[in-house]
């Protein structure tokens, strides 16, 4: 799944929590958008995208599986395995 082909609304509430908490992390004052990439537009190197995970599972309250994080490269992508993730701990 892209980011293109998620729709977010679902997803809105958690999209917008995920940028709030991208924001101390966002150096390059980059406009995000649920197609915001965090290697590319956000320039994050690993060490900086483990924090940021860190502190999404904290706001969430859940744990996002290692092997998920290579195919999550968009904000919409994050949003959307969040909530999925919510879903299954229910």
């Amino acid at each position: 799944m892209t980011a293109d082909s998620i729709n977010i609304e679902p997803h809105r509430e958690t999209y917008e929590r995920i940028v709030a908490l991208i924001a101390p992390f966002n150096r390059k004052g980059v406009e995000i958008t649920p197609t915001t990439t965090f290697a590319i537009d956000l320039d994050l190197d690993s060490l900086t995208v483990m924090d940021l995970v860190a502190a999404i599972e904290d706001e969430f309250d859940i744990v996002i599986p290692l092997n998920r994080l290579p195919d999550l490269e968009t904000v919409a992508e994050v949003a959307a395995a969040v909530d999925e993730i919510r879903e299954k701990g229910r």
